[in-house]
């Protein structure tokens, strides 16, 4: 008999559970990727035995932190979380180029939609408030010419999402000219191939390794922290951020 792959449990309790969701795991079955046969929302629902229900997105390229309620009271009660904006998210990435040490992206987003599963939802929606703070955790230049450059250099950034668009922190640090190595959406594919030629590095370099809240029925302070995966972390070790990768 085949074993029941499971995710890495980093929460949970009589409401909620949080997992560590891998790169290019879709969270639930969509019309975008109809080939897709695993699901998070289905492999925590088969690994706890009970049925859970999504309170946040999660793209598929990006790895982390994935928080499912157990009813749908509590699904209710932590959709108000996130939508007043009262779970402080940490993400983890890699983007092209020297960042200023901090700053705050605001930076309206037009709603993406996706040709097949938002037909019917109607195009003429204007621009939504889209809020990114940043802080630079460590920089690196590498002596390959990549682009018009003859060297190449890369930050290390701490990311957080102060509003919840689609695509978001992807799209943000596009529009500062700072793109996510591995974003073959938003990013720029000569560093996605010296990545993947360099490193072996076939990702989006973006994790979501912290959530912050209020227990929905306790109200006691949460934390929830997911560690780097292996592959995240030995891209950071070949750049030279191995102590960083760690902590």
């Amino acid at each position: 008999m085949q074993e029941r792959e499971s995710l890495d449990v980093l929460f949970h309790d009589e409401w909620l559970i949080a997992v560590n969701k891998p790169a290019g795991l879709l969270v639930h079955r969509s019309m975008i990727d109809r080939h897709e046969t695993r699901f998070a929302m289905q492999m925590v629902r088969d690994q706890i035995g009970q049925h859970v229900y999504p309170v946040h997105r999660l793209d598929k390229p990006t790895s982390g932190v994935l928080l499912f309620a157990l009813d749908a009271l509590t699904a209710r009660k932590m959709g108000d979380v996130f939508s007043a904006g009262a779970c402080q998210k940490r993400y983890v990435a890699v983007v092209r180029g020297y960042t200023a040490e901090h700053g705050v992206v605001d930076y309206p987003l037009k709603e993406e939609l996706d040709k097949k599963s938002d037909r019917q939802a109607s195009r003429d929606k204007e621009p939504q408030e889209a809020i990114s703070a940043y802080h630079r955790l460590a920089t690196v230049e590498l002596p390959f010419a990549v682009g018009r450059y003859q060297t190449a250099r890369y930050s290390l950034l701490a990311l957080q999402p102060r509003t919840g668009r689609k695509h978001q922190l992807r799209r943000h640090m596009k529009h500062i000219f700072h793109p996510i190595v591995g974003d073959t959406t938003h990013g720029d594919g000569k560093q996605n191939d010296f990545f993947r030629d360099t490193f072996h590095c076939r990702r989006l370099l973006l994790s979501s390794t912290g959530l912050a809240f209020n227990h929905p029925e306790t109200g006691a302070a949460l934390k929830i922290h997911a560690p780097l995966d292996a592959g995240f972390s030995d891209v950071l070790a070949a750049l030279g951020w191995g102590e960083i990768a760690a902590s």
